[in-house]
């Protein structure tokens, strides 16, 4: 008896001493990063400099930032273009390697290996495609087209990189589609079949239905990762962000501000603060928007 009281007096504290070292490594890496970035937005600290608190000076100064707007207007362009894409694409992919058909496997394989590819590798792969003398401009050029400035013009540089993201991030979601279409009815889509329903009607009566949780999250995954890009623009348009700043998102500007032995740590802090913000704010516009539609 005296054994079991002795296991009932350790049993509260045997839990927290199993989460211990997951929570020190979410305190070390994740808390203590994100109350400090939150406390530095508040200060004029720079890199070699402990700072001073200045309250909203820093965020006020963001107002009157003409690189902090256009950072902004791109990630926002970014989300607008990516997220559709990602949502709908991926689930038209995932209808058609759905089937178990011979050789399946390999397209299955072969649309999922950019996910697992380096991105820094994937970018330089489209630089050298899609630069003035690269593989794209060449063949433009033997059919007659002409070389197009891919990479230095302001829009389609943008466009080039978020052609990018679109490609890389298509196997990823092309795999939730298929475990969520694994969990469709059959019998739904033979009832619609003997109803007369063609495959389009299908689609949008059967299928996106039956998958529409799944949408909502990869709109939600898709649409952080998309305001939060960096590699694809950062290797395509250069560390300036592209001809004269103007392919800037604000994650490359956190990161151009807050580095360095003069970085602006307290400003780059601010930005970080409304990166956060803009994101969580995303996610709750697509939440709310899901439960909107519902009966």
């Amino acid at each position: 008896m005296a054994g079991v009281s002795r296991v009932r007096r350790q049993l509260p504290t045997s839990p927290w001493l199993f989460a211990a070292p997951g929570l020190l490594v979410v305190g070390a890496f994740v808390l203590y990063p994100f109350v400090s970035t939150v406390v530095n937005s508040f200060t004029d600290r720079r890199t070699l400099i402990p700072g001073r608190f200045v309250g909203l000076a820093n965020f006020q100064e963001l107002i009157h930032d003409d690189m902090f707007w256009t950072g902004l207007r791109n990630s926002t362009l970014y989300v607008v273009v990516v997220v559709p894409a990602l949502v709908l694409l991926p689930l038209l992919l995932a209808l058609l390697v759905q089937k178990n058909i011979p050789g399946i496997t390999f397209f299955r394989s072969a649309f999922y290996t950019p996910v697992v590819a380096s991105i820094v590798v994937v970018g330089l792969v489209w630089v050298w495609l899609l630069d003035e003398r690269g593989l794209v401009n060449s063949l433009l050029e033997t059919v007659g087209i002409g070389r197009i400035g891919f990479l230095s013009d302001q829009w389609l540089l943008l466009l080039s990189a978020m052609a990018v993201t679109v490609w890389k991030g298509l196997g990823y979601y092309m795999i939730i589609y298929l475990a969520a279409l694994a969990n469709v009815p059959r019998e739904l889509h033979e009832a619609a079949a003997v109803d007369g329903a063609g495959p389009v009607r299908r689609f949008l009566s059967v299928t996106v239905p039956a998958v529409r949780s799944t949408m909502v999250l990869v709109a939600a995954l898709s649409s952080v990762a998309a305001f939060k890009v960096f590699s694809e623009v950062y290797l395509m348009a250069g560390p300036d962000g592209g001809p004269a700043g103007e392919d800037t998102t604000l994650v490359m500007l956190v990161q151009r501000t807050g580095t360095g032995l003069t970085g602006r740590v307290g400003y780059a802090s601010a930005l970080s603060v409304v990166v956060f913000a803009v994101t969580v704010a995303l996610m709750l516009l697509v939440l709310r928007a899901d439960r909107r539609d519902r009966p």
